[in-house]
């Protein structure tokens, strides 16, 4: 049996307020996941959901197929960005936190990556909207302590 993942990603802002929505479907299980953030971005909620769906799995060496608006995601690794991006350290790319973090993740499985528009009333993406932006809306946010890492490095060299 293969593992579906549905994300999305939201920011109110792009920086602002974020969140991620994650629909997880294996067999006739179903999971939900949300987390929100104070200040973030757009991509990286997109991508963050990818990672926290595949850090909540309890075994490696399955087949996963992951299904995402988001071009940013799917392409780096469909058209093999990701791959030459890692090899060169990431040098001038964006979120390199988060891709390090995906990357022993997604090498720990067979994974697919399918893109689908979003706003397309695909049931399991326009809940993930859902569950992101409703996340994004909650009360006391914690930080996106990555984001605010290079905002902070960014600030030093100024």
């Amino acid at each position: 049996m293969k593992l579906y993942i549905y994300t999305d990603g939201a920011a109110s802002g792009n920086p602002g307020r974020g969140g991620f929505g994650i629909v997880m479907e294996y067999g006739k299980h179903r999971r939900e996941y949300a987390q929100g953030f104070l200040r973030t971005t757009n991509n990286r909620m997109e991508l963050l959901a990818v990672i926290v769906a595949l850090e909540s799995l309890t075994k490696t060496d399955l087949d996963i197929e992951i299904f995402s608006d988001s071009k940013y995601v799917v392409d780096a690794i469909n058209k093999r960005w990701l791959f030459d991006w890692e090899r060169k350290y990431f040098k001038g790319k964006k979120n390199p936190d988060l891709w390090l973090r995906f990357l022993p993740l997604y090498r720990q499985h067979r994974i697919v990556f399918h893109w689908i528009k979003g706003h397309n009333n695909h049931p399991q993406n326009e809940r993930c909207d859902q569950l992101a932006v409703a996340a994004s809306m909650q009360e006391n946010l914690p930080p996106d302590e990555g984001y605010e890492k290079i905002l902070a490095a960014n600030k030093s060299l100024l």
